[in-house]
């Protein structure tokens, strides 16, 4: 009995010796932790002395006023160059509206033709005219009647 005794203290003692061992560990993580974070922190601290540093040197070589006077001049210079824009492209559109001289040509050439062909010539292009109205009349009665055949389709 005296070794089962000593047998148990033994593993009573080794259970808190393992206990003190994950314990120490435990503390040993914490301390690694803590160091990361200070190191990490250094960093951050260096980065930014050296982002002031830039942010200084930044400062002497520009010089707020002047940059101010620059900015206007260029939002100014901008401002006309958006304006010289549009009366450019208002000239172009307008040089280049061709609905109006197609009509005007057409026009022209029509009292060419009536002058040389006569009356022959001056009742073509009003030929052309009903029949170019018959033809549309025509498809807008062909696209009638589709539909009068889908309502009958629906409705039987």
């Amino acid at each position: 009995m005296g070794s089962a005794k000593a047998l148990a203290k033994e593993i009573v003692m080794s259970r808190k010796a393992v206990n003190r061992l994950y314990e120490n560990k435990a503390q040993l993580n914490s301390i690694s932790m803590h160091l990361r974070e200070s190191v990490a922190i250094a960093r951050t601290v260096g980065h930014l002395s050296k982002s002031a540093e830039v942010m200084k040197l930044v400062n002497n070589l520009m010089k707020a006023p002047q940059m101010a006077a620059t900015m206007q001049e260029f939002s100014k210079e901008m401002t006309k160059a958006g304006v010289i824009e549009e009366i450019v492209n208002d000239a172009v559109d307008t040089a280049l509206d061709s609905e109006d001289i197609e009509e005007e040509t057409e026009e022209e050439v029509n009292k060419v033709l009536s002058e040389i062909a006569g009356e022959t010539a001056a009742q073509l292009p009003e030929a052309v005219r009903k029949e170019r109205a018959r033809d549309e009349a025509i498809a807008e009665g062909a696209d009638d009647e589709e539909e009068l055949e889908e309502i009958r389709a629906r409705l039987a």
